[in-house]
């Protein structure tokens, strides 16, 4: 028998699993769905804790070899995390069936903290007032210490080193205000794994995945079904 992939995600900075439980909500086509919170990514980090990139994938490796033997997944990562699933699909690339980038930072052009800063405000313009009691909500949880330590080690981080030896199909994927995420920063980034595909959705902005789920999960569908196929049933 056939099936669909098994879909396995990483929140954003600071975020909780219910972020990316929107996309797959939005998403009845996915084949079985697991949300990785890591410190900094939905779960404190206290000090001391590594944070790092390096720590980071050890982190997600583990949750993957966790699941047991079985077919690869589909890697879905959101802002920072984005880093995180794109070395997790270079370093072990017969875990990774599949790649989804929503909002990947960090533009060489804005990863200072200014920059940063500026593209976020430019982008808050854009984002929906609704979200934000579930925003405080996770980074109260998270924690603004172990936000800022994670944030300042993966603004660093250069995901263009990683997609370029990733072998799977890639789809990096942005809301049509993200600043953060400019659209050829995006574009740039799809031409450099293999197999790779850039979108920009109709609205929303960094925040696209959490205020608008069922655009992305239109084009996540797609991207599923005519690039990364189905998976043999165990």
């Amino acid at each position: 028998m056939t099936g669909a992939r098994p879909v396995v995600a990483v929140p954003g900075l600071g975020l909780s699993a219910e972020i990316p439980q929107r996309l797959f909500r939005a998403l009845p086509t996915a084949g079985p769905t697991t949300v990785v919170e890591l410190p900094g990514f939905g779960l404190p980090a206290p000090r001391g804790l590594a944070i790092g990139l390096a720590a980071q994938v050890d982190r997600l490796l583990d949750a993957l070899r966790g699941r047991g033997p079985g077919d690869p997944v589909v890697l879905v990562g959101h802002s920072a995390s984005c880093q995180l699933v794109a070395e997790v699909a270079a370093r072990e690339p017969e875990r990774v069936a599949g790649l989804v980038l929503v909002g990947p930072t960090t533009d060489p052009r804005g990863w200072t903290w200014p920059g940063l800063a500026t593209r976020w405000v430019r982008t808050a313009a854009h984002e929906r007032p609704g979200q934000i009691p579930r925003l405080v909500h996770d980074y109260r949880n998270t924690g603004p210490v172990a936000m800022a330590r994670t944030l300042d080690a993966f603004r660093r981080c250069r995901i263009e080193d990683s997609l370029g030896s990733v072998r799977c199909p890639v789809l990096v994927l942005r809301g049509l205000h993200d600043r953060i995420a400019p659209a050829d920063w995006v574009a740039a980034l799809a031409r450099l794994p293999r197999d790779g595909s850039a979108v920009t959705v109709a609205a929303g902005g960094h925040m696209v995945l959490s205020t608008h789920p069922r655009l992305v999960a239109a084009e996540v569908s797609a991207f599923l079904a005519r690039r990364v196929g189905v998976s043999e049933g165990r």
